[in-house]
């Protein structure tokens, strides 16, 4: 079907404007241009959309993970606190994560688990290392933990303390190691050995002396 034209001729000169689409079809391709666009802006706005929702959720996930790291709690205990706990803690009854608020925290948290597994036990047992090994490790990782989750250096000056007053009351009476004499057969070796070697070396020594004026 052929385009719809017509001609206009001023001065003389013949222009033609045509209409690239067929009569009765102009209002349909207008009509569908139209659809097309408002079809594009529409597939547009549920992509932005959906782009919006996504990393809506992306930040919601990474939220939750950071939010689960920093809860971390001590294990080996019957009530697990988490590093939000110990801090609201000190800001509602000491006004900031302090070392008075350290000190409470563990005279309440570590220190009386560690006194009922002591206790627990035979005094006699006190001095094995491979029975408080685990006891003595749970309240360095309590002190630890608890002092890393108010922002407070570790070791410190409390948690020395702290341990020279376990030591003194449950190690006091524990053997130290000391250096001792080695036993009665190394000492006459030892002393035995050179004494023997003395005349084998004098004999060598008049020996070769003697070889060696005969040679001359």
């Amino acid at each position: 079907m052929r385009a719809s034209c017509c001609f206009i001729e001023p001065s003389c000169r013949k222009v033609e404007i045509c209409n690239p689409y067929p009569p009765g079809k102009t209002d349909r391709a207008l009509s569908g241009k139209m659809t097309a666009t408002s079809s594009s802006l529409r597939f547009s706005g549920c992509f932005v959309t959906l782009l919006i929702w996504g990393c809506t959720s992306v930040v919601c996930l990474v939220d939750e993970q950071l939010t689960a790291q920093q809860a971390t709690t001590i294990a080996g205990g019957a009530n697990s606190y988490s590093c939000m706990d110990y801090y609201s803690i000190c800001q509602e009854f000491f006004g900031a994560p302090t070392m008075v608020c350290l000190h409470n925290l563990l005279q309440n948290l570590c220190i009386p688990k560690f006194n009922e597994a002591m206790t627990s036990m035979k005094s006699t047992n006190w001095c094995t290392w491979g029975n408080v090994s685990n006891y003595y490790s749970n309240l360095s990782h309590c002190t630890e933990e608890i002092s890393d989750c108010l922002m407070i250096p570790w070791p410190n000056p409390l948690v020395e303390q702290t341990f020279v007053d376990i030591h003194s009351r449950f190690f006091k009476e524990c053997p130290s190691e000391e250096l001792s004499d080695p036993p009665p057969v190394i000492v006459m070796a030892l002393v035995i050995t050179p004494i023997c070697l003395i005349p084998l070396m004098v004999s060598l020594v008049v020996l070769k002396t003697k070889n060696g004026d005969g040679s001359s």
